[in-house]
């Protein structure tokens, strides 16, 4: 009962006026507000502000600041096998598996189309028809800052306009094709193993999506379009290397073509990854 109610209050709230607002507010640079705001979010979730490059958790000049903070570069060592992929952020397996005939395995009797989550477009989709993914789930505790898991040129980045519903367990259990409704930003690169795509999904109250070679990407306000962008200009981003940062916790997809990779066995729904630690096996090693 309590979680259809928690889902039922997610049709009823206005899900875009919301997140602006609390957007707003964890801007805020006004010193009792912000400092009101991170002690409540630390008292909460328990943050270990022992591997953050700046500790004082109020020395931050908004919450925004805080919850996107840098950590100290020994807090996260990047495997040194060249022939993993690793873990782009710290949270959890949502799901991870085989990309079956386009859909995408969401929870337990929901799946989504690859397409519609890419944007609309059957050729960007191609590629990576019966190829794998990860969903992995970012909680508020979680560094919000997203790396890349392997080296790659960007080739394209795509804003598809969308919901901003809850991202977690107990909404992907109870809502259709949540990934594939929810704001998000596709973003296309090349790699060793041939075309990946990060898909840097928005959620309540997330206050925004950045990306290190544009910045603020989303919101978009007032737009209904998907807007594409390809790159001519080579910007690469090499393995463990930040590529973006949610303001406020949401969630990442990774796609690869088929035979790409193999993902590590004991890695299942619920699995706990930290940035910078094997996930899978290159197709080149196997």
């Amino acid at each position: 009962m309590k979680n259809r109610l928690f889902i039922f209050f997610q049709y009823l709230v206005p899900q875009h006026l919301l997140s602006r607002l609390v957007g707003r507010l964890a801007d805020c640079k006004t010193a009792w507000v912000k400092n009101g705001f991170i002690r409540w979010f630390n008292r909460q979730y328990q943050i270990n502000m022992t591997e953050a490059a700046e500790e004082n958790p109020l020395a931050y000049p908004s919450f925004n600041a805080f919850f996107t903070r840098a950590l100290k570069p020994e807090a996260r060592p990047i495997d040194s096998d060249p022939d993993v992929l690793i873990s782009p952020a710290d949270g959890a397996i949502s799901q991870l598996g085989k990309i079956e005939h386009g859909r995408i395995f969401q929870a337990k009797g929901r799946d989504y189309g690859l397409t519609t989550l890419l944007g609309g477009d059957l050729k960007r989709a191609e590629p990576f028809i019966n190829g794998e993914f990860a969903t992995i789930y970012l909680s508020p505790k979680d560094y919000h800052r997203v790396h890349m898991p392997i080296s790659g040129v960007l080739r394209e980045t795509v804003y598809v306009p969308g919901d901003l519903w809850s991202v977690n367990q107990v909404t992907a259990e109870g809502v259709d094709q949540l990934f594939a409704r929810n704001e998000r930003l596709v973003a296309i690169f090349d790699t060793e193993i041939g075309p990946m795509a990060m898909v840097l999904v928005g959620a309540m109250i997330v206050a925004g999506i950045e990306v290190v070679w544009q910045g603020h990407v989303a919101p978009v306000l007032k737009t209904p379009l998907v807007l594409g962008k390809r790159y001519e200009d080579l910007i690469t981003l090499t393995r463990g290397e930040e590529m973006g940062r949610f303001k406020l916790g949401s969630t990442v997809i990774l796609l690869f073509g088929e035979n790409a990779l193999q993902w590590n066995s004991e890695l299942s729904a619920g699995s706990g990854v930290k940035l910078g630690r094997g996930i899978a096996k290159l197709a080149t090693t196997q």
